[in-house]
C-alpha cells in the first residue's frame, strides 16, 4: 500500500469552492500518479476550522469517488497556520513511488514540488554521489543530470581522437563539434557521445582519470557549465559532481557533500567494474583513486571542495538506503 499526500485551498467558506478544488486536487493526483479509481482503498480529508460549509469526503463522493471509504476531520487552530485549507491522503493499493500534489496556496507547503529548485550533490569518486542523486530524483519526479558522464564522453572523445588530456589547445578545437547528450529510456540513463551510446565505456578506468584530467581545462568546463545551468534553469534537476553547489550552481537550494574512506570507495567502483565485466586490480584502483582526489582538489580551476553551505555525509558505514533517507530528510527540513 502507498500513501500519496496532497493539499489545495479554497477562496472562501463556500460549498461551490470546496466542490471545485476538491475535485481538481483529486484528479490532478490521479492523473499525476496515473491511478484507476479502484486502486484507491480510501481517502482522508483534514481541513482547518475555518472551513466548515461543506465536508470534503463530501465533494469528493460527488466528484465520484463512492467506490472507497471516505473520512473528513477538522484540524485543530494554529496561529500562523495556512488559513482555507483542504488536505487529503489517499491509500493506495499501489507498488510504486507516489507523486505527491500541491495546489494554489498550498503550494507554500512543498515548495520541493511545486516550483524550479536544484539539488547539488558534490563529493569524490566512489563517494555514492551518483547512486544517490539518481535516487532522489526518482523519488521527486525530477531530472537527473548526469555531470560526470558529460566530461567522461568527453574524455573518449579525446582518447578516440589521439589527443593528450593535457593538449587544452586541441581538446577545444574537438569541443567546437562535439555533441554530447543524456537521455533515458526503459528507467536507464544512456550517454550519448555524437549520437553513440557510450554508457558503459565511460566506466572504464583510464577513460576516469583522462575525465579527471580533460575537465580540469577551463574552456572544456565552461563550455559544459554553460549547458548544464541552462537546463538548470529551466526545470528542477539533481546534480551531481565535484564543483556543482561551489561553480556550477552555487545558488542550488539544496547542497550535500558525499565522502568515504579510498578503500570503501575503491570497493565500491571495482565492484561496480567486475559487475559488468571488467577485469581489474584493487589496489591498483584504490591508488588511482589517492591520485584522482589529489588532483581533483588540487587543480587551479573548479577544485572538489565543499561549499560552505553543503551538508556533509560520511557514507563509509551507510548503505544507500540510509544516505537516502537522510538527504530526503534534510531537504524537507528546509521545505
Amino acid at each position: 500500500m502507498v500513501v500519496i499526500r496532497g493539499a489545495t485551498t479554497v477562496a472562501r467558506d463556500d460549498k461551490e469552492e470546496i466542490r471545485k478544488a476538491v475535485a481538481e486536487l483529486l484528479e490532478q493526483i490521479m492523473n499525476r500518479n496515473s491511478l484507476n479509481r479502484d486502486q484507491i482503498l480510501s481517502i482522508v480529508f483534514s481541513s482547518t476550522s475555518d472551513i466548515h460549509s461543506y465536508y470534503p469526503a463530501k465533494a469528493a463522493r460527488e466528484a465520484g469517488y463512492a467506490g472507497c471509504s471516505l473520512f473528513s476531520a477538522m484540524e485543530p487552530e494554529i496561529d500562523g497556520g495556512l488559513a482555507l485549507c483542504i488536505r487529503v491522503m489517499l491509500f493506495v493499493e499501489k507498488n510504486m513511488t507516489p507523486y505527491h500534489v500541491y495546489l494554489r496556496g498550498a503550494k507554500v507547503l512543498r515548495k520541493d514540488l511545486t516550483s524550479v529548485y536544484n539539488i547539488a550533490i558534490d563529493g569524490p569518486a566512489g563517494s555514492g554521489k551518483s547512486t544517490v542523486a539518481k535516487r532522489i530524483a526518482k523519488d521527486y519526479h525530477i531530472l537527473y543530470l548526469d555531470t560526470g558522464a558529460m566530461y567522461r564522453a568527453c574524455a573518449v572523445k579525446v582518447l578516440e581522437a589521439g589527443v593528450s588530456p593535457d593538449d587544452e589547445g586541441e581538446i577545444i578545437n574537438l569541443m567546437r563539434d562535439v555533441s554530447i547528450d543524456v537521455e533515458y529510456e526503459n528507467g536507464r540513463q544512456k550517454t550519448l557521445l555524437d549520437g553513440r551510446d557510450v554508457s558503459e565505456e565511460i566506466r572504464l578506468p583510464q577513460i576516469s582519470m583522462a575525465a579527471s584530467t580533460v575537465s580540469k581545462h577551463p574552456s572544456v568546463r565552461s563550455h559544459l557549465v554553460e549547458k548544464q545551468r541552462e537546463i538548470a534553469s529551466k526545470m528542477s534537476c539533481v546534480l551531481d559532481g565535484r564543483d556543482i553547489g561551489t561553480v556550477v550552481l552555487p545558488d542550488a537550494d539544496f547542497k550535500f557533500f558525499l565522502t568515504a574512506s579510498p578503500e570503501v570507495r575503491a570497493r565500491r567502483r571495482y565492484n561496480e567494474l567486475v559487475a559488468y565485466g571488467h577485469a581489474v586490480d584493487f589496489e591498483e584502483l584504490k591508488e588511482e583513486i589517492v591520485r584522482r582526489d589529489a588532483q581533483d582538489s588540487t587543480r587551479a580551476f573548479a577544485p572538489l571542495r565543499r561549499a560552505d553551505d553543503a551538508i556533509c555525509v560520511d557514507t563509509s558505514d551507510m548503505t544507500i538506503d540510509e544516505v537516502v533517507a537522510f538527504v530526503k530528510s534534510k531537504i524537507q527540513e528546509k521545505v
